[in-house]
């Protein structure tokens, strides 16, 4: 592997084009000088007010259409620095965009705190008046009973650029800070970061090499242990604060409260998984195991393909064309979205120093989403592409059919229409390719990406995650050793004696940003969850259940994640999908289990 390249020395057109946003970086101060300016004038204009339905429906109007505004600058300064975080402009626009945000906020405070202080009678008949401001005003009012005098309200708010303060932190220590060099493997010196280590180190064939990898990545991880440890502590315990702020007894229920979802449903994701799933993947872990051979299993091989010698490469046109094919059963428009996303340069996949580890998908209100990933050029990464364009056609259906209040869902759900993607990507391959060895790959290939992704590596971070916030809960806090501590445990307990919880794999905690976004890595196996069942729907009943599908993606956040899935077909108040998932995936690896031994033979 080569060492990756600066980003000005990258293909521009394998980078996303931004100008839909920004026609130019100049455009930038120009134009966070003047929302700082609009927000001023709006606390000007209707600060003490809002006295009557008629004018919740004039304040919401133009309320709604402040915040759309701001919505493509702050894109434009976050999307530049994720794609490179070493540029030293883009930190400074970000730092400014988030100085001027805490400003907005601080003069917008006053209107939650207005609407709440009205009867509720009020409120009501301003949302009978005008529909469209129905769920925010729902949503408002469920939140009364922990909403703060507005003085500590508008403090809060001017604060919120400092709230951000660990996650920019953490991400700057990873991919700015932390220099991973070089290191030895088979009489070889091989570059080292945590793109090439989680793109490509971490699935490599060669045992000596991918250990050796994982050896120098830990180590270099270890260094930051503690100031990492210290940067997240004081994240956590800030959520606390906030918790303790607005009534919540638990800082778990806080941050469930936005989800719209109880702690029935968010300790069934995690408690039945682990007890149920971590049977199966045991299983395929001891598969992988004996197809590579190795005298022990530990935690740095659980990434390795079962087929190591069959990895099929692809370019980003063969991609493009495997993604239209799979997903044209989501119609024409769905389609022309994909077509756009390709074409527009909506995705910015070259790998360069200083970019964001992983993929996302970014979807502005008013623009077209824009997607980032590390393209390696091999197969595996086409169901990545296809989960982000997932979100994509997620958003892009959503803002065409619901205003900016409406238009985003539970977290809960965020992950069902990317996975379903995956879901359909995987059908595709598996019906129109009779080779057994190929088969093999695209099933191995649902287990170690789909589902181990979403089921596994983000159920054990939920489980992990749980364990910090019930010490918080109880007036503790964390350090790098008890972080190990509980990560391990995590492992130990998932994995059995089926896999060798070598040291440093307890410093995986310090890989994930998603520790800073509240309780969402638990939301990928319930978003799973739901696609799977979808998805199988979809297989027997064709258009009526894309439709209804497609009507789902359309409601945005009008409705709770129960309803949701229950628009779809899927009831999620009961443990029924979650179980028949999670059998999917024992089928899905005593099919492996069946085709290696075909193969052998």
């Amino acid at each position: 592997m080569k060492a990756l390249p600066l980003r000005k020395d990258v293909p521009v057109e394998q980078t996303w084009n931004l100008v839909d946003l920004l026609a130019e970086d100049a455009d930038f101060d120009p134009a966070l000088t003047q929302v700082v300016a609009d927000a001023t004038n709006f606390e000007r204009t209707y600060k003490d007010s809002i006295t009557d339905a008629q004018k919740v429906i004039d304040v919401l109007a133009a309320y709604e259409a402040l915040q759309e505004s701001i919505v493509p600058i702050g894109a434009y300064a976050s999307l530049n620095l994720e794609s490179d975080r070493t540029n030293d402009e883009a930190q400074m626009r970000a730092a400014k965009f988030g100085a001027a945000v805490a400003k907005i906020s601080s003069s917008l405070s006053f209107v939650r705190s207005e609407l709440l202080n009205l009867p509720t009678s009020t409120l009501e008949e301003a949302a009978s008046l005008s529909p469209l401001y129905k769920n925010f005003l729902d949503e408002l009012l469920k939140q009364k009973p922990h909403q703060l005098h507005p003085e500590v309200e508008k403090a809060l708010a001017s604060l919120s650029a400092t709230f951000k303060a660990p996650y920019e932190t953490y991400n700057t220590t990873k991919l700015v800070d932390m220099n991973f060099g070089e290191f030895e493997a088979n009489d070889t010196s091989h570059p080292l970061s945590f793109v090439l280590f989680e793109n490509g180190w971490e699935y490599e064939a060669d045992t000596d090499s991918r250990r050796a990898a994982f050896e120098a990545f830990s180590s270099k991880l270890r260094d930051y242990q503690h100031t990492t440890a210290k940067v997240y502590n004081t994240h956590v315990q800030q959520e606390k604060s906030m918790a303790n702020l607005r009534g919540f007894d638990s800082v778990i229920d806080y941050l469930l409260f936005d989800q719209d979802v109880d702690r029935e449903l968010y300790n069934r994701q995690i408690d039945l998984i682990t007890k149920e799933l971590a049977p199966h993947m045991r299983r395929y872990a001891k598969l992988l195991q004996k197809a590579h051979g190795l005298e022990k299993m530990t935690f740095a091989d659980l990434k390795i393909a079962l087929d190591p010698s069959y990895d099929p490469k692809v370019t980003m046109d063969e991609a493009e064309d495997t993604i239209k094919k799979s997903l044209a059963i989501m119609g024409d428009n769905y389609n022309q979205m994909i077509e756009q996303a390709f074409n527009e340069r909506w995705i910015d996949y070259a790998p360069n120093k200083g970019k964001s580890t992983g993929a996302f998908c970014s979807s502005p209100y008013g623009s077209h989403p824009f997607i980032l990933m590390s393209w390696n050029k091999r197969m595996n990464e086409v169901f990545t592409l296809t989960h982000e364009l997932g979100h994509a056609g997620h958003f892009v259906n959503a803002h065409a059919h619901q205003s900016y209040f409406n238009s985003r869902p539970s977290l809960y759900f965020i992950e069902a229409p990317s996975t379903m993607n995956e879901m359909l990507l995987a059908n595709y391959l598996l019906t129109n390719n009779e080779d057994t060895r190929f088969k093999r790959w695209v099933v191995s290939n649902i287990v170690s990406r789909t589902y181990y992704h979403n089921f596994v590596t983000h159920l054990l971070e939920a489980a992990y995650q749980r364990k910090v916030y019930e010490r918080i809960d109880n007036g503790e806090s964390v350090n790098a050793t008890v972080l190990n501590q509980l990560k391990r445990s995590v492992l130990e307990d998932f994995w059995g004696d089926a896999v060798e919880i070598t040291e440093d794999a307890e410093l995986t905690w310090m890989r994930q940003p998603h520790y800073y976004m509240g309780l969402y890595p638990y939301t990928y196996s319930a978003g799973l969850t739901i696609s799977t069942q979808v998805s199988q729907r979809i297989l027997k009943e064709g258009t009526t259940a894309v439709d209804e599908w497609l009507a789902v993606l359309q409601a945005g956040g009008t409705k709770t994640p129960v309803e949701l899935a229950k628009m779809a077909g899927v009831d999620i108040t009961n443990d029924e999908p979650l179980r028949n998932t999670i059998a999917y995936i024992g089928d899905l690896i005593t099919q492996l289990e069946q085709l290696s031994t075909e193969i052998e033979v």
